[in-house]
C-alpha cells in the first residue's frame, strides 16, 4: 500500500500543543509536513497560557528528524489569527494546509450563562475557525491549492446539557466550511470538517468509565486524509470515534405542498412533513443550494 504523505507541504495546526492536535501534528510531521505548532498553552476554559506547551511539540518532531516551529498567539483575536498563518509564511513561504482544532470549553446552565462565559467559548472555537481560515484563504487560492480541516462536534449536531456556547460554536462552524468549500472550490481548495470522539483533557467532568479505547491516535488518520492532495470530497463532516468512521449530513423530508396553509392544516399533517421515507439530500459544494430551490419550486409545479 502507498503511503501518502506530505512532503513539500505546509501545515498549521491550531491547538497542537496536546491531545488531539498534537496528535495530528506528529501524524503529518511523520509523513514529511512542515509544520507549525499553535498553541498557548490555556487552561480548559480559556484562561492562563504557558508557551513551553507548543515548543515541547516542535522539540519532539524535530528529535524524529521533522521540521516545525513553534507560534503561541491566541486564535481568539484577528490579530492572533492572522499572526498563525504568518508564522508559516515567514518560516517557510507558503500554507498547504490549515486544521483548526484550538478549543475550550466550559459548564453553564443556559438559564445562569453569562455573556461573557458564552463568549470565551464561541471566540475560540468559532470565531478562532473564521480568525485563522480568512487570512490563509487568499495564499490558498493564489497558490491554487488548500486543505481547510475545522473541527466540530456531535455536540454541535446533538448537543448534550450545560453546553451552550459550545453547542452554537460547533453548529457554527458547518455554515464557515460550506463557504470556504465552494469559493475554494474554483482555486482547488477544499474544506471539511472533523466530528471527533476522544478522551483527552476535554473530556474533564465527564464519566469515561465505560468508554471503549478512544485515543487521539484513532482519529489522526482521517484528519490526515482530509489534509491529504488525495482527499476527494469538500463540503463535508466526518465522525472519528472508537474506531468508527462515517461521513454525517443534513437531510430534508420531502415534505408536502399545497398552495395555502393555515395553523390547523399543518397540525393535520405533521406527519406528513416529517414522513422520513423519501428524503431530499443536498450537497453544499455541488450546487445544493440552487438543488433545494429547484425542489421546493418543482412542488408547486405538480
Amino acid at each position: 500500500m502507498t503511503e501518502r504523505r506530505f512532503d513539500g507541504r505546509v501545515a498549521v495546526i491550531t491547538g497542537a500543543g496536546r491531545g488531539l492536535g498534537r496528535e495530528y501534528a506528529l501524524l503529518l510531521a511523520a509523513r514529511g509536513a512542515r509544520v507549525v505548532i499553535n498553541d498557548n498553552g490555556s487552561g480548559l476554559d480559556g484562561a492562563g497560557a504557558d508557551v513551553g506547551v507548543a515548543q515541547l511539540v516542535v522539540e519532539e518532531i524535530k528529535a524524529a528528524g521533522g521540521e516545525a516551529v513553534a507560534c503561541t498567539a491566541s486564535v481568539a483575536t484577528p490579530e492572533g489569527g492572522k499572526e498563525i498563518v504568518e508564522a508559516a509564511l515567514d518560516a517557510w513561504g507558503r500554507i498547504d494546509v490549515l486544521i483548526h482544532n484550538a478549543g475550550n470549553t466550559r459548564f453553564d446552565s443556559f438559564a445562569e450563562i453569562t455573556y461573557e462565559a458564552f463568549r470565551s467559548v464561541v471566540d475560540v472555537h468559532l470565531m478562532g475557525g473564521f480568525n485563522v481560515t480568512r487570512p490563509a484563504f487568499p495564499h490558498m487560492t493564489k497558490a491554487g491549492y488548500g486543505r481547510v480541516v475545522l473541527t466540530g462536534s456531535i455536540g454541535g449536531l446533538y448537543t448534550m446539557p450545560q453546553t451552550a456556547p459550545y453547542a452554537v460554536a460547533k453548529s457554527g462552524m458547518i455554515g464557515l466550511n460550506n463557504i470556504i468549500a465552494i469559493e475554494g472550490a474554483e482555486h482547488g481548495v477544499k474544506s471539511n470538517i472533523i466530528l471527533p470522539g476522544a478522551v483527552t483533557r476535554m473530556a474533564e467532568g465527564l464519566d469515561t468509565s465505560q468508554y471503549p479505547p478512544m485515543t487521539p491516535d484513532m482519529v489522526a488518520p482521517m484528519v490526515g486524509y482530509l489534509a491529504h492532495e488525495d482527499c476527494a470530497v469538500s463540503a463535508e463532516l466526518y465522525v472519528a470515534m472508537a474506531g468508527r468512521m462515517a461521513r454525517a449530513y443534513v437531510t430534508e423530508t420531502r415534505g408536502v405542498y399545497r398552495p395555502d396553509w393555515t395553523i390547523d392544516s399543518v397540525a393535520e399533517n405533521i406527519a406528513a412533513i416529517r414522513d422520513a421515507s423519501d428524503n431530499f439530500t443536498f450537497h453544499p459544494a455541488e450546487g445544493g443550494f440552487v438543488a433545494h430551490l429547484t425542489e421546493s419550486f418543482g412542488m408547486t409545479q405538480a
